[in-house]
């Protein structure tokens, strides 16, 4: 699966979740996104650096494990622009469709 349509998953989920007192983790599990838990702590961590998401902690053992801690996930004003924006981009992408399939010659 692409990476942005895993980002874009985890977003919505938690932009589901702000009409909830709690988000439960399992709504954006590795086995939910089938995707490997490497890859998904690795794109938690990403979303958290850039601050699209907040109360996700990623921390890294001397051999490698990952340690996740969990306090209140939840997105962010820059995570909701970012479902905004891309929201935007797939309805001009298929208006874009919609003109090439009624236009010959395009």
């Amino acid at each position: 699966m692409d990476n942005f349509n895993i980002i874009y998953k985890i977003l919505k989920e938690l932009e589901k979740a702000m009409d909830y007192d709690e988000f439960y983790m399992d709504r954006i599990s590795a086995e939910r996104l089938k995707i490997s838990e490497n890859r998904l702590y690795k794109i938690l961590e990403m979303l958290t650096k850039e601050g699209y998401v907040d109360g996700i902690s990623l921390k890294y053992g001397v051999q490698g494990e990952c340690i996740i801690s969990v306090n209140n996930p939840r997105i962010t004003l820059k995570g909701l622009e970012y479902l905004n924006e891309n929201n935007l981009m797939k309805k001009a992408a298929n208006f874009a469709k919609g003109i090439k399939e009624t236009v010959p010659g395009l």
